[in-house]
């Protein structure tokens, strides 16, 4: 459903009036607040109080460094403790096999507290009949502490770290210190157990596997030796691949080496050694001639008959005997080192031809080895291979047995520890985790002050009475759409021309003998000479629809109350001057301040619509009470349907109303009805307004009284309207 107002003012929001609007019901904003805390204190007494512990532990590998082997406790060898392993724990600790466990420990069974149906509530069961709570009839009492421990159960992991804690809230203060510290405990024996169940295991296991693998390892062995044997493939000493053959062959391949190489020096000798004695050099120069003992003992000999030669041919003759014995003596030790030197020469050469021979049966025992030990080469491809399975079978053999002792010195309770060690148990709780009292009763009190004041404010705003119109040279014309409970506005401003309003003068009493005379007759001189409009109006009909409606439009903008002490009549010809300004393009909006709410009957569309009465009691916004005339552009606020005296109460709000809506419309036109002049005077208060009678079928004495009246109150300048209606507004009269 949508709604136009084709004007509406702008409005800001007063500040001063929403905090002094709740200043001056402070007496029950103050109420309300120490209610509230008072409610929440006594609820808080009431409700049992119950108590949180927490017990935290370290996740860490725990491996004693003894128990392991050569790589088994070192921390680079360890798994690492990630995220999923930690968030793996929490939900371990959360396992319904742990809580049953702890429940068994502790006979928590036995406890009402976890037990729903022992107790049950009066909102629980309505749930249960509901359908929207499943009947805990229906679980088995194991299931029924399982489930209400679970609830009062809270494990975590702490942020950035390898710590959980786990949390316990209970109305026994022990019981709530207790159930962390058996949780942690049953945690700890699983995580051990679970260790020492493994170790059991491997050595279950493996007991066997050894047992079979040594006999494997035996009969592999025992195949290595039986082959090496039948194939003369035996070891010497402890080098890889140290056969007899092959030792063989590299101790004759040495030996050949070195009779060769002695048989080359021994050459080499004999051939300086005969060269020397071709040439007739001097055989001192030769080692193996210098080295004879038997050469040197002749040389010494040569040595001394050469001196005593030497000696006597000073005293003798070249002929003496003794001489002549001399160097008889000299020439035989001479030629026995020739011989001596011929027997070297010959030892020299025996001993070449000795180490040729010997070459020789070496090269011969070379090669009979050779070809024994090619034809050996196939067998040793084969013992290969089977010393390939003993090693393989032995190395196997020896990862078990290490193996098996590391899970052998594990067995024990002690020495195979929980990844995880408690930092800190859980203590007896001395003050109730729930209720707070104190923090309860501030939040209600702070509530319901915060509460009250936000009413006080709606109330204040949804009235209109907190919101002031915006002084502005420009009127707005704003169309209020509403779509799902959704206000969409659109503004378009329009420049409104800032001039002054002309003033009406009244006409002088000379006039002709009439109605409108008499009227003139009884007002005060304040003018000689009347304004162009009302001179016009006096030579026709000066108190007609058309001239009123004429002497208005010239005055625009404009705000008219006008007055119908005759009742509805004189109302009625209201609504037909607010439909007669608006065919002139002017915007018009129409307050019904009626007792009888005849001018609403004639231009609502409907009825029920809120109007001023609501908008006073502040039951609806200010847009929610302008409607439009179902016969003309003219739009209306009608008297509405609140309480006439409630709203009556808030009549100081209707001069801010109707300046609001003559700074958007034209002519802002306020039907009272037959008010009189002082409660008219209240209503405009200094505010310049135009005052029309509406009489359409006036008297001399109504005339007189209601202009005394009026003339009373300081209201000088009145604007008379009278005359016939036009036929359409007896018949809509009439409906």
């Amino acid at each position: 459903m949508a709604s136009v107002n084709n004007h509406q003012q702008d409005v800001d929001i007063d500040l001063g009036q929403l905090f002094g609007a709740i200043w001056q019901r402070k007496g029950r904003v103050l109420f309300i607040t120490a209610a509230a805390a008072a409610l929440a204190f006594g609820a808080s007494q009431l409700i049992s109080p119950t108590y949180r512990s927490e017990t935290r532990i370290l996740i860490e590998q725990r491996t004693p460094a003894y128990t392991g082997g050569e790589q088994g406790a070192t921390p680079e060898n360890q798994p690492l403790l990630d995220e999923l392993n930690i968030a793996s724990q929490v939900q371990v600790l959360q396992s319904v096999d742990l809580i049953k466990q702890v429940a068994r420990n502790l006979k928590l069974y036995e406890r009402e507290e976890f037990d729903p149906t022992v107790n049950p509530s009066v909102i629980s069961d309505v749930m249960v009949l509901l359908g929207l709570k499943k009947n805990p009839l229906e679980l088995l009492p194991e299931e029924r502490v399982i489930k209400e421990f679970t609830e009062k159960l809270v494990v975590y992991q702490a942020e950035k770290s390898r710590v959980i804690g786990i949390q316990f809230t209970s109305k026994d203060p022990k019981l709530a210190a207790e159930v962390p510290n058996a949780i942690v405990d049953v945690y700890l024996a699983l995580q051990s157990g679970a260790k020492l169940d493994s170790n059991s295991d491997a050595t279950r296991w493996l007991e066997p596997e050894i047992a079979n693998l040594r006999e494997k390892v035996r009969d592999a062995e025992k195949k290595v030796a039986d082959y090496r044997a039948s194939r003369d493939l035996l070891l010497v000493g402890d080098e890889q691949g140290g056969t007899f053959a092959n030792r063989q062959l590299t101790d004759i391949s040495a030996e050949l080496a070195r009779v060769r190489g002695e048989r080359a020096t021994a050459e080499a000798r004999s051939q300086s050694v005969r060269a020397a004695l071709k040439d007739g050099r001097s055989l001192d120069t030769l080692t193996d001639v210098v080295g004879s003992q038997m050469i040197q003992r002749l040389k010494e000999s040569e040595s001394t008959v050469q001196a005593q030669i030497s000696d006597l041919s000073t005293a003798m003759l070249d002929g003496h005997p003794r001489l002549k014995g001399l160097r008889a003596q000299l020439a035989d030790i001479r030629a026995q080192r020739e011989r001596e030197t011929q027997k070297i020469l010959t030892s020299l050469e025996n001993e070449a031809r000795v180490s040729q021979l010997r070459e020789q049966q070496l090269v011969q025992q070379l090669n009979a080895i050779k070809a024994d030990t090619a034809r050996a080469g196939g067998d040793e491809v084969e013992l290969k291979s089977l010393e390939r399975e003993a090693a393989a079978q032995r190395q196997l053999l020896e990862t078990y047995l290490s193996r098996y002792r590391e899970a052998s010195s594990r067995i024990d309770k002690d020495s195979s520890p929980a990844d995880a060690r408690i930092i800190s148990r859980a203590i007896l709780p001395q003050e109730p985790y729930f209720p707070k009292v104190l923090p309860i009763v501030i939040v209600a009190a702070m509530a319901a002050l915060v509460v009250s004041a936000v009413v006080i404010m709606l109330m204040e705003l949804f009235s209109g009475r907190a919101l002031r119109p915006v002084s502005a040279g420009a009127t707005t014309t704003v169309v209020t759409t509403r779509r799902e409970d959704t206000l969409v506005e659109e503004e378009a401003v329009q420049p409104v021309p800032v001039e002054e309003k002309p003033v009406v003068k009244r006409a002088s009493p000379q006039r002709s003998n009439n109605v409108a005379q008499s009227l003139l007759a009884l007002q005060p001189e304040t003018s000689e000479a009347a304004d162009e409009p009302a001179v016009a109006a006096a030579a026709e009909n000066e108190y007609s629809l058309d001239t009123v409606a004429a002497f208005l439009t010239a005055r625009m903008p404009v705000i008219a109350v006008s007055i119908s002490p005759t009742g509805d009549d004189g109302s009625e010809a209201t609504v037909h001057l607010a439909r007669k300004i608006s065919e002139s393009g002017q915007s018009v909006v129409l307050i019904d301040l009626t007792g009888s709410a005849w001018p609403t009957r004639l231009m609502a569309v409907s009825s029920g619509l809120a109007g001023i009465t609501n908008l006073l009691t502040g039951d609806v916004a200010f847009a929610d009470t302008i409607h439009s005339d179902r016969a003309s552009k003219v739009h209306l606020i009608p008297q509405g349907g609140a309480d006439i005296r409630k709203a009556m109460r808030a009549a100081d709000r209707l001069s801010m109303v109707i300046d609001s809506l003559s700074e958007v419309y034209d002519l802002v036109l306020v039907e009272c009805g037959p008010a009189p002049a002082p409660a008219v005077a209240r209503l405009l208060g200094s505010r310049k307004a135009e005052i029309i009678l509406s009489i359409p079928q006036p008297t001399e004495e109504l005339l007189m009284t209601v202009v005394s009246d009026f003339e009373k109150a300081g209201f000088d300048d009145l604007v008379f309207l009278s005359g016939e209606l036009p036929q359409h507004g007896h018949q809509n009269k009439a409906a």
